[in-house]
């Protein structure tokens, strides 16, 4: 059976049914537990758990997340919660200098279950500060894993998989996903780390995307889809580990590609994936591969500026046909 809820509703259940089947599962972050995170995602944990495993903290992103590095490294399943992404940057240190390399350089004695949530990614007049997508840094990093996920049934089967896992997982949630809604499983599952999924068919050019983006990707495939053009658009999911595989089966398919992301064009994550993509499977490009990013400019606040730093469903068109020669 399934049941259809929100985004939101799904990483509240996660984080339910983890702690209800793992009694070292914590939660640490600014509000998560009276006001429930300031989207609401963890609104009711108090309740149900108590003060002892739902830990509203002071405004120090650093000094929270060195609380969930030593609790994972002591025997909890700590799920730190980053208020907005953009202040993760406070954390970086905590993160890249510690969380990545305890297991390594404790020569695997010790595990490091723990996940940071992180709300990403602009659309809403949020501007410069708290509207930005910083997955791609993580990528750069050995010892982390770093999902970013957009429907329902896959944010929640993934964050349990995320809660479950021995390594540091950075979890982005778009902010504009939480009200997104779909089918998801009622029973328990799990959706494993570091695979891809094809969420629509197609036989002319391959789109890659993850998170908000994929959402514009399919309404770009179903509008070209009018035109004759049948695009596949795979899921990412997961960043690292990443699915190549799926991609290259894809590609072997449609000889053509765009990678698409919301972050500045700019180092981003598709730069790396169609390097990847040059060197595994060259052979199967009837085209350059395109890439869709958002400009390399901070976020505007004005609603207008910020659709136009944001890649849009006709950036995605114009990458296609680019791709198509058109």
């Amino acid at each position: 059976m399934a049941v259809k809820i929100s985004v939101r509703q799904a990483i509240n259940d996660a984080i339910k049914e983890e702690m209800n089947r793992d009694s070292n599962v914590t939660i640490f972050g600014c509000d998560v537990g009276l006001r429930g995170g300031a989207f609401a995602v963890t609104k009711g944990l108090l309740k149900e758990f108590g003060e002892w495993r739902v830990r509203d903290t002071p405004i120090s992103e650093a000094g929270f997340t060195g609380i969930g590095i030593g609790a994972a490294a002591t025997g909890l399943r700590p799920i730190v919660e980053i208020l907005y992404c953009d202040w993760i940057t406070l954390a970086m240190d905590q993160i890249v200098n510690t969380a990545a390399k305890k297991r390594y350089m404790f020569g695997g004695k010790i595990n490091m279950p723990l996940t940071i949530r992180a709300p990403f990614g602009g659309g809403d007049g949020q501007a410069a500060q708290h509207s930005q997508s910083f997955e791609a840094w993580f990528n750069h990093v050995p010892g982390l894993k770093v999902i970013a996920p957009i429907f329902p049934e896959d944010v929640k089967g993934l964050l349990k998989s995320a809660i479950r896992d021995d390594n540091p997982v950075i979890f982005f949630e778009h902010k504009l996903s939480y009200t997104l809604e779909g089918e998801v499983p009622s029973e328990d599952y799990t959706i494993p780390i570091g695979k891809a999924k094809v969420i629509r068919e197609g036989s002319d050019v391959t789109i890659v995307s993850y998170s908000m983006m994929v959402v514009k990707a399919l309404e770009a495939a179903e509008t070209l889809a009018k035109e004759g053009i049948e695009c596949e658009v795979i899921d990412l999911r997961s960043l690292l580990p990443l699915d190549y595989e799926t991609i290259i089966d894809s590609l072997e398919k449609t000889n053509r590609i765009v990678v698409v992301h919301e972050a500045n064009l700019r180092g981003g994550m598709a730069s790396d994936i169609v390097a990847e993509i040059c060197d595994r499977a060259f052979d199967f490009l009837d085209a350059p591969p395109e890439r869709v990013g958002g400009l390399n400019v901070p976020i505007p606040y004005c609603s207008c500026l910020e659709q136009l730093v944001i890649p849009s469903t006709e950036k995605i068109k114009k990458a296609v046909y680019k791709a198509l020669n058109r």
